[in-house]
């Protein structure tokens, strides 16, 4: 078995809206069957036990190493702990070839759950060794290493309960919510609004008290101290019990707690002098520790933190009971799991020592020993939810402490002794304040009630019912996709939306091109739905981008598909008919949301179909009223968009709107029947958007199809009296859709001059020129630089084969190069007269005609 290409499906696909790893998989023909390979299922079993291998009789085909690759694939994954479910092995045209689809959560473990699958199966196959347990190690790793903290993960998790997209900007913390001008942004526990200057504040620990002190919020007194000589000295005028700890750290580094002698002071402070040059010692107040997490203006959780502690049996040493304390499940290290494991470092050992014990002491039957003086659950200590005791005066104190240093997401740290007083009335105090507080100890404490805090930070976040979604307008189809975006994208641009567009011709924000080239794919997408400065995202939706890696969003708020016709690009990507081009178009549709809309062509019965599968409403267009799916969409009460009385009418529940053709200037009053249907679409997306009708006629009354606005877009030219038109059709029905337009201008004579793109089957390179054949008096024939795998001469032949029974043309010529044949056609025009460019180089070619043209 060999693994021919593997990629990354990032977006909605071909085969599940999930992100997939799609690997295209080459099976040996004498091993494509694992019923004919002797002891394979009992070696498959024996290096991966927990694989359910699947049957014959629950595929019904035969089972290939491919769909074990499948299987394995995914459950090395879950057996990892990802969350993962879905997959899929579908029989490609080539022998023995096969595409295998595995869901992931993480792309990095994705792929390398698919290398040590294909691993797993290679050494079943030739029973051969395989370390189970060290690529599970290895993906676990990897998987911990890469996917979000608990914190993170819980805020990201209570935005995709609200619909709220969000994409990770980093392998880190730093995550985007929402799209364009309604996104926004966090890392960790931090979001876009949490102030610098409050983090400064809240990492100088004594201008945080004296801030606090100042606005009557109890605090314990205390300064800053330059020696372990003047930490005894503060420590004196202060009056023990005290606190020695670091002024700018976190998570409790550095921190020694109810120091009572000269020598406990300075020890500590040498321990917090390795963490901060500056270091604190301020009076120590008795109590439990609690932490309080406000969000906004509300104390959303609180817990009671306990230190790392052990409880002896009279037995084993402290060392030995950390050991089997550490075994617990819940604890690992760092912050992925709810509780940390438990280490005897410099400072456990020394708070040891001051109790008199060491590691290898060992404790009495039921004796409690305490192993360090903080509680941070980043230490190992345990927390207990306490949210429904604090008294409402101490909540006020926190949230108060919150709004002194500037915090909108903040966790205050509180000593007292009974959260259901006030603080004033059991002298407890705030003893710090924190930016970017861990979340773990409210989404899993250790005893209690979970708080729904990643909930509470989104909702401080976003407003209710605001998904952070701006509007996004998916265009696909065959033909008219660039024309029609750019059309949608001008009719919103009336409604003074800050538009972004890709596009075939580049990418567009508010107008201003801030990229050039083919941005019909996922990657310019993204990059539209990140920019800050854009209100509606129009996105033209290529084929070739959604095979590759899917679909750049998760949702779309309107789909439109223009037509599918006969296709094109067939033969590629193992999409070789119109039909199966329509599935691939079709997952547009499949990803409208629920409140959205498809607008699709009711003329082209493939595009029709799609209605099916389609979560949301459907508007049909379609230039016949008569039309019997559109008749029967009418007769449903549901919108419909057609030509009645040189009018484009839509008729749905709320009335008829009609916008005469002569309005609508891209259609030339109605002469040019595909750019009709490409108004109609248009309309379709700005109703489906609700825009107002007056803004919708003005979108389309004032654009213009021109070499500026539509490059290559049936280009309209005065050459020396003759009738010139540049455009960019490449395939059968673009062509026959051209001639339609042409008959509707009057000429003397018609001439073309046309190439085709050599990664087109040969069939359809023939059709082209078939259609031209029979409108055309005159075909220039020309080579342009890229062959695309073709032979040199090799389009040539295939165009002039399609010329072979042409009722109309009566010349021929061949010509190396689209500048010399462009300007060969254009030398011989004369006055009234037509001459059609099938451009191929649009920048250039235009740049060509528009020199010829001031040239005169």
């Amino acid at each position: 078995m060999k693994v021919l290409r593997i990629r990354a499906l990032r977006g909605p696909n071909l085969w599940s809206h999930h992100t997939s790893i799609e690997a295209t998989v080459l099976c040996i023909e004498s091993e494509n069957n694992i019923n004919t390979l002797s002891g394979f299922r009992a070696r498959l079993h024996e290096r991966f036990p927990e694989i359910p291998v699947p049957r014959p009789e629950d595929h019904h085909e035969v089972i290939t190493p491919a769909h074990i690759l499948e299987h394995v694939a995914l459950y090395l994954q879950v057996q990892a702990g990802c969350p993962v479910s879905f997959s899929h092995t579908a029989k490609a045209p080539e022998a023995n070839t096969y595409r295998v689809i595995v869901e992931y959560s993480e792309e990095k473990v994705g792929r390398l759950a698919f290398e040590l699958a294909q691993a797993l199966c290679n050494a079943a196959i030739e029973s051969i060794a395989f370390d189970l347990n060290d690529a599970l190690f290895r993906l676990r790793e990897l998987n911990e290493d890469i996917r979000l903290g608990p914190s993170t993960g819980a805020i990201v998790q209570a935005a995709i309960a609200r619909g709220i997209p969000f994409r990770r900007l980093t392998e880190g913390s730093l995550v985007q919510f929402g799209w364009g001008s309604k996104q926004r942004r966090i890392q960790a526990s931090e979001s876009d609004m949490t102030s610098a200057v409050a983090e400064s504040i809240v990492q100088d620990k004594e201008l945080t008290k004296t801030l606090l002190h100042a606005a009557g919020i109890p605090v314990p007194l205390g300064r800053n101290v330059k020696t372990a000589e003047d930490a005894w000295k503060a420590a004196s005028e202060i009056g023990t019990p005290v606190v020695v700890k670091p002024q700018d750290s976190n998570q409790g580094k550095g921190v020694t707690v109810n120091l009572i002698n000269a020598e406990q002071v300075k020890a500590a402070y040498m321990i917090a002098a390795e963490f901060s040059n500056n270091v604190l010692v301020e009076r120590y107040v008795p109590g439990h520790d609690y932490r309080m997490l406000v969000v906004g203006n509300k104390l959303v959780a609180a817990a009671r933190r306990e230190p790392p502690q052990i409880v002896g049996n009279g037995l084993h040493n402290i060392h030995q009971l950390v050991d089997q304390i550490n075994r617990d499940p819940r604890r690992g290290e760092g912050h992925v799991s709810s509780l940390t494991k438990i280490h005897l470092d410099e400072i456990s050992l020394a708070h040891l020592s001051a109790q008199g014990l060491t590691a290898e002491s060992v404790p009495a039957q039921g004796m409690r020993v305490i192993l360090r003086n903080n509680a941070n659950l980043s230490t190992g200590g345990t927390a207990t939810d306490v949210t429904d005791d604090v008294h409402p005066e101490l909540a006020a104190r926190v949230v108060a402490a919150a709004q002194v240093v500037g915090l909108d997401i903040c966790g205050v740290d509180v000593v007292c002794d009974n959260v259901a007083l006030s603080l004033e009335e059991q002298g407890g105090g705030v003893i710090e304040v924190n930016a970017a507080p861990g979340l773990r100890m409210h989404l899993q404490p250790s005893f209690g009630k979970a708080r729904a805090v990643g909930e509470a930070i989104i909702d401080n976040m976003f407003a209710t019912g605001d998904d952070a979604r701006i509007p996004v307008i998916a265009v696909t189809g065959t033909n008219g996709k660039t024309t029609t975006a750019r059309l949608i994208a001008n009719v919103l641009d009336k409604d003074s939306k800050r538009v972004g567009l890709a596009c075939t011709d580049g990418v567009y924000i508010d107008g201003l091109c801030t990229d050039t080239g083919d941005c019909s794919g996922p990657k310019s997408a993204r990059n539209i739905l990140f920019h800050p400065d854009v209100d509606a995202a129009v996105l033209e939706t290529a084929r070739g981008g959604m095979l590759r890696e899917g679909l750049g969003f998760d949702r779309c708020h309107v789909a439109v598909v223009t037509n599918i016709g006969m296709g094109d690009h067939l033969g590629m990507a193992y999409v070789n008919t119109a039909e199966e081009l329509a599935v691939v178009k079709r997952i547009v549709v499949q990803n409208v949301k629920s409140t959205g809309c498809a607008v699709l062509n009711a003329a082209d019965p493939l595009v029709a179909s799609m209605a099916d599968y389609c979560p949301g409403s459907v508007i049909f267009f379609a230039r016949d009223s008569h039309h019997p799916v559109l008749a029967m969409h009418r007769a449903q009460h549901k919108r419909v968009i057609y030509m009645e009385n040189h009018c484009i009418v839509a008729l749905g529940e709320d009335g008829e709107h009609r916008i005469p053709l002569n309005e609508i200037p891209l259609t030339k009053n109605g002469s040019i029947h595909f750019q009709i249907e490409n108004a109609m679409a248009a309309i379709g997306a700005g109703w489906a958007l609700g825009l107002d009708w007056s803004v919708i006629s003005a979108g389309l009354s004032s654009f213009v199809s021109d070499a500026q606005t539509a490059p290559g877009r049936f280009n309209l030219f005065n050459y020396r009296d003759a009738t010139l038109i540049a455009d960019y059709g490449h395939n059968p029905d673009a062509i026959q859709a051209l001639v339609s337009a042409i008959d509707n201008i009057p000429s003397k004579k018609r001439s073309v001059v046309i190439s085709a793109a050599g990664d087109r089957r040969d069939e359809d390179i023939r059709q082209q020129t078939r259609i031209l054949g029979d409108a055309f008096d005159e075909v220039v024939l020309y080579q342009d630089q890229c062959q695309r795998g073709r032979a040199d001469g090799e389009v040539l032949t295939l165009l002039r084969e399609g010329l072979g029974n042409a009722k109309r043309t009566q010349k021929i010529s061949e010509i190396i190069g689209e500048a010399i044949a462009i300007d060969a056609a254009l030398s011989n025009l004369k006055a009234g007269e037509l001459c059609l460019i099938l451009v191929d180089q649009v920048e250039q070619s235009l740049g060509q005609i528009n020199h010829r043209i001031a040239l005169g």
